[in-house]
């Protein structure tokens, strides 16, 4: 009777791993697939050109916003050629001060280069232990942050600007901004429940809310 048992178990284990390996492929079973503005899921290889995976400008990210910061990111919406590789790039320039508010990305690890000056950037680990992990990251230097986890970006540098490149390996990776995602809800939060969230008094909460946020 055991033995039937084994048998079973090991029959339906198989046809289980069968049945995933024929059903999934982790791997794209074409060379690319270029986003289609009509609308379809790939655009038709014999109209692809050069063009579908090129961007140019991302030297000019524009003007700093709020937070001292001004960025141009390189996905499947700015590179149709990005579609279904996985991936999103960014070209950072901070201002003297600048910075990205506290936050993270749900889909993706972060790795983090900086091509001039000096960013501080760290990350936080997850309850309970809530261990900040930072540092200084130089001209030439990287920095990985894993997936999911809350982030800190600062600009360090002694004489002004920075610039740094970010490579996200998600299409879509998210942005979650803590204060943002908080305080600029629509409808809003309610401000008792933040203020005891928070440990903070509720008129402070309404101040916050009344804010301009990213």
């Amino acid at each position: 009777m055991a033995s039937n048992v084994v048998l079973f178990i090991t029959l339906a284990l198989l046809i289980s791993f069968i049945y995933v390996s024929f059903a999934f492929d982790p791997r794209p079973l074409q060379d690319f697939c270029v986003a289609d503005p009509t609308g379809n899921a790939c655009k038709d290889p014999k109209t692809v050109t050069a063009d579908d995976f090129f961007l140019s400008g991302l030297d000019r990210p524009g003007s700093f916003n709020a937070y001292g910061l001004a960025f141009v990111i390189a996905n499947a919406t700015t590179v149709p050629g990005f579609n279904a590789l996985g991936m999103t790039f960014a070209r950072l320039e901070f201002a003297r001060n600048g910075y990205f508010p506290p936050h993270a990305h749900p889909r993706a690890s972060e790795v983090f280069y900086v091509a001039e000056g000096a960013v501080e950037v760290g990350f936080v680990t997850t309850y309970p232990e809530y261990k900040y992990y930072s540092k200084v990251v130089n001209k030439g230097d990287v920095f990985i942050i894993p997936v999911g986890l809350v982030h800190t970006v600062r600009n360090v540098a002694a004489r002004g600007e920075s610039v740094a490149l970010a490579a996200l390996n998600s299409q879509n990776p998210g942005f979650v901004f803590i204060p943002d995602n908080v305080f600029a809800a629509k409808p809003a939060i309610n401000s008792t429940y933040l203020a005891g969230a928070f440990k903070v008094d509720e008129s402070v909460v309404r101040v916050l809310q009344t804010k301009p946020w990213l």
